[in-house]
């Protein structure tokens, strides 16, 4: 049984009632019931994730991480901002093997790349060439190993033919921390702001 989003149906933007003029691009989010996944939207695992904490900071309003999904939806349509992500199914995985239930509960980037082969991704580019409004691109991880430039290079291809600027910004899941010098004393929340702030 392969795994889809589950978020899927807000994945091709179809269901927005605004044009956006930022789109944020995460990696994936997996819809099995057996995984314990807690996200009621995009970046909604906010135990650990800081997404909702650090972005609405970026417009000088106070974090939403212990929002709604409601409240998320209502900020974003404000701000004019759409969010998807890069994988909408994974095709191999499998709900009886108990190896693929265990990497896709650890939500970790490079595990997808290393135990999946076959995917259906969503073509940003179609999204952008849709939503011509949209002026800058997001992804929210780094975009240095191979898989995930293979992902993001016909994102950016299409970005620079027109006139769109495309930014990777730091995770904001807790994973983040390992990014932190060891003498320095500072919140994750802060880092991660601060190290969006100066891509934003």
């Amino acid at each position: 049984m392969p795994c889809p989003h589950k978020f899927a149906e807000d994945l091709h933007l179809e269901r927005l009632d605004f044009q956006p003029e930022i789109l944020i691009v995460g990696t994936f989010n997996p819809a099995w019931d057996n995984l314990g996944n807690t996200a009621s939207w995009f970046y909604g695992r906010t135990r650990n994730n800081y997404f909702w904490d650090v972005l609405p900071r970026l417009y000088g309003e106070p974090p939403l991480r212990q929002a709604s999904p409601t409240a998320w939806k209502i900020f974003s349509k404000q701000h004019r901002i759409a969010l998807t992500d890069l994988i909408a199914n994974i095709n191999d995985a499998d709900i009886n093997n108990p190896a693929h239930v265990e990497y896709l509960k650890n939500y970790r980037d490079e595990l997808i790349a290393q135990y999946s082969q076959t995917f259906n991704f969503i073509d940003i580019p179609v999204l952008l060439a849709k939503h011509a409004k949209i002026r800058r691109v997001y992804v929210t991880r780094s975009i240095n190993d191979r898989f995930w430039q293979q992902r993001w290079q016909p994102v950016e291809l299409y970005a620079r033919q027109h006139g769109i600027a495309t930014q990777s910004l730091l995770t904001p899941s807790g994973s983040a921390r390992f990014q932190i010098a060891k003498d320095v004393k500072i919140s994750l929340a802060d880092f991660i702001y601060t190290k969006w702030q100066n891509k934003w």
